[in-house]
C-alpha cells in the first residue's frame, strides 16, 4: 500500500533532514507529502526529532525553571505535562513559547506572571521542545 512506502520517506526526512533533495524530484514531491504527512500525524518534523531530554532538564534545573515548575504538577505554575496537553497540534507553539521563555508572560495560566529569564534563544528552544514533547 501507499501508507508504509510513505513512512520510510518520513522516517528518511525526519533522521535525515540536511540531505539535499534536487528541486522538482520525484523525492523532493515525496518529501513534501512526507512532511504533510507527518504533520498530520503529530510526528516531530524538525532537525532534532529526538528531544534531548537529559540536557533539558539539567538546564530546566539549571537556569531555575524547576522553581516554578515541576514535570508532573503544579507549583507557581502550570506543570510542563499541562503546558505539553495545552499546546499540542498548535504548529506555532515552540516559537511561542520560547518567546514567552524568554520575555516572561502573564495572564494564559492565572494571574501570576512568568518573569523574563536569562536563557539563550536555543536553550529555551530545546527546553520548549522537551516540554512539548511530554
Amino acid at each position: 500500500g501507499v501508507f508504509p512506502r510513505q513512512f520510510k520517506v518520513i522516517k528518511m526526512r525526519i533522521l535525515n533532514p540536511q540531505k539535499p533533495v534536487r528541486k522538482g524530484t520525484k523525492a523532493m514531491k515525496k518529501g513534501i507529502f512526507a512532511v504533510a504527512m507527518a504533520a498530520a500525524l503529530g510526528l516531530s518534523v524538525h532537525a532534532n526529532a529526538a528531544v534531548d531530554e537529559a540536557k533539558a532538564r539539567a538546564l530546566a534545573q539549571q537556569k531555575n525553571c524547576m522553581t516554578c515548575h515541576a514535570v508532573d504538577k503544579k507549583l507557581v505554575g502550570p506543570s510542563y505535562q499541562e503546558i505539553s496537553k495545552k499546546y499540542k497540534g498548535n504548529a506555532g507553539a515552540v516559537a511561542d513559547l520560547t518567546t514567552k521563555v524568554i520575555k516572561g508572560g502573564s495572564g494564559v495560566w492565572g494571574p501570576i506572571p512568568m518573569p523574563p529569564n536569562p536563557v539563550k534563544e536555543d536553550e529555551a528552544k530545546l527546553m520548549v521542545e522537551w516540554i512539548l514533547s511530554m
